[in-house]
């Protein structure tokens, strides 16, 4: 009996110390959860005023100051309208804008003071770094919500004279967003309007995830999307965007490689390139997948600095023109609507600097490059084109299940039909309106090795007297069902091409 009685004791003593442990844990679950809540940093508590006449820049900035100073969290723009010049984000900072809220840019250029040469250096270094949100060597740092930021750039003007000679994209003009040198950033839910001039620029940056984000940036010269630029492990999903100039766009602009990168699950459009690797390309493209993506004319009606209707360029376009080496690039499940030239694939040598003090760029290099699963329809007449310079060819490329549809309707005369016409133009801006219209109508291949086309279908909607596809200086061409409006033996027209295969 003693016995029993010890062990319903020992069994009671073993239960309240777990009931204990338990409701220890709860209240310290409780209170983390509280300490996380607390960790919002409201801009009204600061200062910020909810008045465009008047700006908060200070008092967001003290905000930022003090979610850093006390180990991270979010910093909350509440519903209304606010006013700032440059905003500094910190390590462990996100800056979040709720539902209702604009964050406007300010008008004037004092607003925006000019940051600090950055350690990393990159080719848009001389016009100076300017931004509405900026951020350099940030750990972990983040915008989210669903407001809005409207750079205002309709009225935001260059800090230079034309007599300076100065690059329009690097003329002072505020970005929306510039984070360089960042690790660990997330950029969601927002929707980015109006800046200067790019709209959100990535420099040397790692560990990037940028998802469900909407961009309408039609108020100024050099209104990109949005510019991956050097950086490593970027992600980019599930967002629509529409720009005046290059939509959504990798560059390397200094000696970082743009590498591990993945676009997918976006809606594109722009009056330039739509979907783009370039120009500058210094320290090169490895390892792209750009997928699952629609290419389609933009909604704009008017911007006030060009004249308008006007068409987009290029759905996709891939350039190697400043040196660098683009390896391992994989674009799928594209369909593109209306655009001038569908696939434009360039290996130049403009040979452009990314600073001032370095040797200029060797000639670059392109391989293992495949573009499959295609749609294209109703785009302009200029051809779709894979051009590589004399000496130096584009190497292992493949193109399958694609589908070209142009408008057609070319008569004699309105394109080139000599092929001595069309000029290497090799130190020229890579641009698909370089040579005017080419000899063929779908596809036109120059200074290439170890190209494959299979399944692909050319067509016309009025009939295009141009030849489909022609080759010239290549090795190793395989071409395997190919279906075109012309006859079989006019489907195709060689030029110097060796090792030739047709199934």
């Amino acid at each position: 009996m003693v016995i029993k009685i010890n062990n319903k004791k020992q069994e009671l003593v073993a239960r309240c110390r777990l009931l204990f442990k338990s409701i220890f844990i709860l209240l310290l679950m409780f209170f983390i959860s509280q300490h996380a809540i607390a960790q919002r940093f409201n801009i009204l508590d600061y200062g910020a005023v909810n008045d465009t006449s008047r700006l908060s820049t200070v008092a967001i900035n003290k905000a930022v100051q003090a979610c850093f100073k006390a180990g991270g969290g979010t910093v909350v723009i509440p519903p209304g309208n606010f006013k700032s010049g440059t905003i500094t984000l910190k390590d462990n900072v996100e800056l979040s804008l709720e539902r209702g809220a604009v964050l406007y840019g300010s008008t004037n250029h004092q607003d925006f003071p000019r940051q600090q040469q950055p350690k990393y250096r990159s080719q848009k270094d001389p016009g100076g770094w300017y931004a509405l949100i900026y951020a350099e060597g940030a750990d972990n740092i983040g915008i989210s919500g669903f407001g809005t930021i409207n750079g205002q750039g309709a009225k935001q003007f260059s800090r230079y004279s034309p007599s300076q000679h100065v690059i329009d994209d690097q003329d002072g003009r505020p970005r929306n967003i510039l984070f360089i040198s960042c690790k660990n950033i997330s950029v969601q839910d927002i929707t980015m309007q109006n800046s200067g001039v790019w709209n959100q620029h990535y420099l040397n940056c790692e560990d990037v995830m940028v998802n469900n984000i909407r961009v309408y940036n039609h108020s100024n010269k050099n209104n990109d999307g949005i510019d991956i630029d050097g950086c490593r492990r970027f992600v980019l999903s599930n967002s629509i965007l529409d720009s005046d100039d290059d939509c959504i766009t990798l560059k390397s602009t200094g000696a970082a490689p743009c590498e591990d990168i993945t676009i997918n699950n976006c809606i594109a459009s722009s009056f330039c390139n739509a979907i783009k690797c370039g120009t500058e390309s210094t320290g090169g493209f490895k390892n792209i997948v750009i997928s699952n993506c629609v290419v389609k004319p933009s909604r704009c009606l008017t911007v006030p600095v060009f004249k308008t209707p006007r068409i987009g360029q290029t759905g996709i376009a891939l350039e190697i023109v400043d040196g660098g080496v683009m390896d391992g690039v994989t674009v799928s499940n594209i369909v593109i609507e209306g655009t001038e030239c569908p696939i434009f694939v360039r290996l130049g040598n403009r040979a452009r600097k990314h600073i001032k003090e370095a040797p200029e760029p060797p000639f670059g290099k392109m391989r293992n490059i495949s573009i499959t699963n295609v749609t294209a329809y109703n785009t302009g007449n200029f051809c779709s084109s894979i051009t590589g310079v004399p000496g130096v060819k584009i190497e292992s490329i493949e193109l399958s299940n694609i589908r070209l549809i142009n408008k057609g309707g070319l008569k004699e005369g309105e394109y080139r039909s000599d092929l001595t016409k069309v000029t290497e133009k090799e130190k020229d801006y890579p641009d698909p309106t370089e040579w005017g219209n080419l000899p063929s109508y779908g596809l036109f291949i120059r200074h290439v090795n170890d190209i494959s086309l299979s399944n692909i279908t050319l067509g016309s909607l009025n009939k295009d007297i141009r030849v489909p596809i022609l080759a010239d200086d290549a090795d190793h061409l395989f071409i395997s069902n190919l279906k075109a409006e012309a006859g079989v033996e006019k489907q195709v027209q060689l030029n110097n091409v060796k090792s030739y295969k047709r199934l």
